[in-house]
């Protein structure tokens, strides 16, 4: 099928499906669902974090779609779970719920948050074998710098958030089983903690930093509404970098537990081709299974 815009016929919502080129019946599919940040769109997430590029070579379903509200700025809220939800149903009935090997959310910023948000729903609490985190809230402490929303001025309350403002530093611990994945520039964070609640709670072991993930090609986007008057923390242009990643090891179930740090970024900077597939490789190598066991 390739890339199409599909459609939510129950509310009648469009979004982006990725699939591989050279589909074949019945074969295992890893499933992202991969929510924008505030004040963003799918495309733009669709860029930002481009899985659909390597839907070929690991076997990858993305769908992407745009959240319904707009004002004060788009947002994912609670009135937009229903089109989440029918997403799903539509990859799990499209391809055959015996196919989708493991789910994953994915979400950069609010995005993030909202995918945390989700997980404390029994349906996606039974379905979701990962949550990748893009910048949107590390499961543990995590402190961001005073100049983390300079560029963009005083955010708006959203419901649903302890602590009102929309500010994706630490995550509310998931009652559910999952691999947890966190992306992060390097400037939009003070430090990075060396140790994981997430990777306690799983038994697993130290902290390991594997070989530096190095990418010559820049991202596909960035905030061009503020290109000339942000700053490194929000984000700057697209550039060629580094990645530093760190997992912890033989976590309980095999579970997927890392943290990766991309060195002179910032929010908004697109990923990189290598890191993107880094993160990917992680995802497609976690346990995955739930989707099978939903009767």
């Amino acid at each position: 099928m390739g890339s199409i815009s599909a459609v939510d016929e129950k509310l009648r919502r469009k979004f982006y499906v990725d699939d591989p080129d050279d589909l074949r019946p019945g074969e295992k599919l890893v499933f992202l669902l991969s929510l924008h940040g505030g004040g963003s769109v799918g495309a733009w997430q669709r860029a930002y974090f481009p899985a659909y590029q390597y839907k070929e070579k690991y076997r990858l379903v993305v769908a992407t779609p745009s959240s319904a509200t707009k004002e004060p700025m788009r947002r994912w809220v609670a009135a937009d779970d229903d089109h989440l939800r029918n997403i799903v149903d539509y990859v799990f009935g499209k391809y055959g719920k015996d196919t989708i090997a493991a789910f994953w959310l994915v979400g950069h910023s609010q995005g993030g948050m909202t995918a945390n948000r989700l997980l404390g729903e029994d349906f996606f609490r039974n379905r979701v074998d990962g949550w990748l985190s893009l910048s949107g809230g590390r499961i543990g402490p995590i402190e961001l710098p005073a100049s983390f929303f300079v560029p963009v001025g005083p955010l708006p309350r959203l419901p649903g958030f302890p602590g009102a403002t929309a500010r994706p530093g630490g995550a509310v611990m998931p009652d559910c089983d999952i691999s947890f994945i966190f992306a992060t520039g390097e400037h939009e964070i003070v430090a990075l903690p060396d140790t994981s609640p997430w990777a306690d709670k799983y038994e697993a072991g130290p902290r390991v930093r594997l070989p530096d993930v190095v990418d010559e090609q820049p991202g596909q986007i960035y905030d061009t509404l503020r290109e000339g008057r942000s700053n490194s923390a929000w984000g700057l242009l697209p550039r060629p970098g580094v990645a530093r990643v760190y997992v912890y090891p033989n976590a309980r179930g095999g579970r997927a537990i890392a943290d990766v740090v991309r060195l002179d970024k910032g929010h908004t900077e697109g990923l990189e081709p290598r890191v993107t597939e880094e993160l990917i490789k992680m995802m497609v190598a976690a346990p995955g299974g739930k989707a099978q066991q939903i009767g």
